[in-house]
């Protein structure tokens, strides 16, 4: 078949994320971005990546022997100390309820807002698509990130803001059961592992044991057939495969 000289194999392909400059790491709760690619950020952050997190909803109902307030205080907190523990430095934060997501739309037009103003090379969040994701923040937030990722080039949208339209050059979705790209964090997997006991308020000695136990395991299925031990993976798309793209399946 005469391809008149495009790589098809190149459109075929995900995008590169570890050559990004900038990222805008996604998280429906304070705790989602270590858990679900806490490696992946150190890693980033090693390569002198500049790190922004995003955390949609407040993780006020987390904390069951606290008042809301205090529970949203708190995971403020360790959001903060989690995120720089793991490279990250500057911190956006939507303060919606825990649990309280509902819609997709109005959502993305707010990480619109903030993806205009921190302009990122890639962008990260969980994977909406999961088989079985029964989080409706979870499946919101990923929904929104990926229409927000489509969206924020175009030059108006609804609220009416100001910043200028930006294209981020692909979209990476963690907790994923499809990964395309895996990235190894044989250096880093034990300094995710600090990040997330930085959560205090959430993760208990018999967690952290249980993850340690899952994730390691994962991290090393997904490096079996790599050159390193272990491995933190994703589904990396570019702008062109999120919209009418049949075979984004495949990448």
């Amino acid at each position: 078949m005469d391809t008149h000289g495009f790589d098809i194999s190149a459109l075929l392909s995900p995008p590169d994320v570890l050559s990004a400059k900038k990222v805008l790491c996604i998280q429906p709760h304070p705790d989602d971005n270590e858990i679900g690619m806490g490696g992946i950020i150190a890693v980033l952050a090693k390569n002198g990546c500049e790190i922004h997190y995003l955390t949609v909803t407040n993780g006020d109902q987390g904390c069951p022997t606290l008042s809301k307030e205090k529970a949203a205080a708190v995971r403020h907190e360790e959001t903060i100390a989690a995120g720089k523990h793991l490279g990250a430095a500057h911190f956006h934060f939507l303060d919606h309820g825990d649990g309280t997501l509902s819609a997709a739309y109005p959502l993305s037009l707010e990480i619109i807002s903030v993806i205009r103003k921190v302009q990122p090379d890639v962008i990260f969040c969980p994977d909406p698509w999961l088989n079985y994701e029964c989080h409706y923040d979870h499946i919101i937030t990923g929904k929104a990130a990926a229409a927000a990722f489509c969206a924020s080039g175009r030059r108006y949208f609804e609220d009416g803001g100001e910043t200028s339209p930006w294209n981020a050059s692909a979209i990476g979705f963690y907790f994923t059961a499809k990964p395309n790209t895996v990235i190894d964090i044989s250096e880093t997997f034990e300094q995710k592992f600090e990040a997330i006991k930085l959560h205090k308020s959430q993760i208990s000695a018999e967690t952290e044991a249980m993850y340690r136990v899952y994730f390691g395991m994962k991290a090393q299925e997904l490096a079996q057939d790599k050159d390193f031990s272990l491995g933190e993976g994703l589904k990396v798309l570019s702008p062109l495969h999120t919209h009418c793209f049949v075979d984004a399946d495949k990448i």
